[in-house]
């Protein structure tokens, strides 16, 4: 049995824990859908366009998280950029074979 005391109050501590589990999640879930994107590509299977936006969407994401931090034009720019590619690869999925 767990003889640790319970802590009321969430602290600094319980914020950098949730950040990096959140981290960690996101970086796993990259790589199974970059696993995801080439067994669809080698099964001849077209949801890859659709798993290929999913990581496009998600670096725009990390690029636009980095300029509200930062303030720095080129992640938005770049953000913009690989969303914009994302919402393309998504469209051709949707209304293609």
């Amino acid at each position: 049995m767990d003889k640790r005391p319970q802590r009321p109050l969430r602290d600094e501590r319980d914020q950098q824990i949730e950040t990096r589990s959140r981290s960690h999640a996101l970086d796993f879930m990259t790589a199974a859908t970059q696993v995801l994107t080439l067994i669809c590509l080698w099964k001849g299977n077209p949801a890859w366009k659709g798993s290929l936006a999913l990581l496009f969407f998600g670096a725009a994401a990390m690029l636009f998280y980095k300029y509200d931090q930062y303030e720095e034009k080129p992640y938005l720019a770049i953000g913009g950029i690989l969303g914009a590619i994302g919402i393309a690869l998504l469209l051709w999925f949707g209304f293609t074979g």
